[in-house]
């Protein structure tokens, strides 16, 4: 194929202007149809968190072709794919492979009609609703990229597939099973994830953290029912419950910094089954969110505060107190290291141009990608870094209208997958060949 056919290919995706074009960007062009054919075959077959048997076959197989040493069933479907190239640092490259309980509604051709059973043992359809197929397709990418250079860099690289990011068990699962005993333990770690809060091909460096630590609590409020014509011979869990909802409010808005952020949202409240019946109790289930270690200890602390005060405050038996039960199952914040990100934004603006490289705000959703760096932060520097997916002039419109527009975990999010798989192949190589430099 020529080089005019190449950069011909480049143009046809839209994509301002590089500051630095070069033959890996001819290259990515050059194989983006090959890897819109599996985004696209992922996509149509997405599994849920440890079933990715199928989307992990066909990382190692896309690896192993490469020519990578590959490791199967790490942290029960993970891929853990080698490649040693000579003396130098060691870089991890991730990328989260399993879908969401979601039923598609985006209309695309190929889109997901897959049913299954989580493991909760609940029944939906399936969907790549987070972007996890466009994170898989750049992995395969930028492996084949690395591969095929490796007179341009010197080191050893390890790039894996993690299963369950969406439950943040993954991680802790494929660590669990000899991640860093068995294979190299890198010297850097980066990852991409698409976002629908950037222009396509626009690439997103948040120094520091930037994601949140996440506790999921549950609140069982008890009571004394009885009769509702008669809630003088009662205890009413309702109306303690809508008073501890208000109450958590103030744990954000009046007892934490305005420069340390945090969420408290009550998600679900069940209690009650007819009019005139008030019952024995009310349910409530939480999700909090917040940064620093302090701030997550006094969010939760705060929460079992509220609920024991408000049930006083309402002349609650000592035997009738709400029950704060904290789930074992949690996220921690995600950690960027600042000057791992400053170098590899630099790098991203040499690159890309200082047009296509911005500085997001910190996120409160989550991730389990920090996991990796947290096991060993005196020697791992961590970065995860975010990629466009949304068309530029649909945020500009929608900001010029004022309408909010649908995101991850949305049945309708289908990102345009050609330009953050291509920018991110091209991103995640080119930043490890700047941590690899060829001695």
């Amino acid at each position: 194929m020529s080089r005019a056919v190449l950069l011909a290919a480049a143009a046809a995706l839209a994509i301002p202007a590089p500051a630095l074009a070069d033959e890996l960007r001819d290259a990515v062009a050059a194989d983006l149809p090959s890897l819109l054919t599996i985004y696209r075959d992922l996509h149509q077959h997405p599994e849920l968190s440890f079933q990715e048997v199928r989307s992990a076959r066909i990382m190692a197989d896309a690896a192993r072709k490469a020519g990578f040493k590959v490791t199967e069933k790490v942290g029960k479907t993970g891929v853990v794919a080698v490649l040693e190239n000579g003396p130098g640092p060691t870089v991890l490259i991730r990328a989260d492979m399993d879908a969401l309980p979601v039923a598609e509604q985006t209309g695309l051709a190929f889109a997901s009609k897959v049913r299954a059973t989580s493991a909760a043992g609940v029944e939906s359809g399936v969907m790549h609703a987070c972007g996890h197929d466009t994170h898989m397709a750049s992995w395969i990418g930028a492996a084949r990229l690395l591969a095929a250079r490796k007179d341009q860099w010197s080191g050893t690289l390890v790039m894996i597939g993690q299963p369950a990011e969406e439950i943040v068990a993954g991680a802790e699962a494929m660590l669990a099973d000899g991640l860093f005993t068995r294979f190299p333990k890198p010297d850097f770690a980066l990852a991409l994830h698409d976002t629908a809060d950037l222009g396509s091909g626009v690439i997103g460096v948040t120094p520091g953290f930037a994601l949140a630590n996440v506790n999921s609590v549950d609140i069982t409020v008890k009571g004394l029912g009885g009769h509702g014509a008669y809630p003088q011979t009662t205890k009413d869990p309702i109306v303690l419950a809508s008073a501890i909802v208000t109450r958590l409010q103030t744990l954000v808005s009046r007892e934490a910094s305005a420069f340390d952020p945090a969420v408290v949202t009550v998600g679900s409240i069940h209690g009650g089954a007819k009019h005139n019946i008030i019952p024995d109790e009310v349910k409530l289930q939480l999700t909090v969110r917040s940064y620093s270690a302090e701030s997550r200890k006094r969010l939760l602390d705060g929460i079992a505060r509220v609920a024991a005060g408000e049930a006083a405050a309402a002349g609650m038996p000592a035997d009738k107190l709400p029950v704060v039960t904290i789930s074992p199952e949690k996220a921690d914040a995600t950690w960027n290291t600042p000057a791992l990100s400053e170098r590899i934004a630099a790098h991203f603006r040499a690159r890309f141009g200082a047009e296509r490289v911005a500085a997001p705000t910190p996120s409160m959703a989550a991730e389990d990608f920090g996991v990796f760096a947290k096991s060993d932060p005196e020697r791992i520097q961590s970065l995860i870094f975010w990629v466009g997916g949304r068309p530029q002039a649909e945020l500009d419109a929608a900001q010029r209208e004022g309408r909010v527009l649908h995101g991850l975990h949305s049945p309708f999010w289908a990102p345009e997958a050609d330009k953050v798989i291509a920018t991110g192949a091209e991103a995640l190589a080119g930043a490890a060949m700047h941590l690899l430099p060829k001695t």
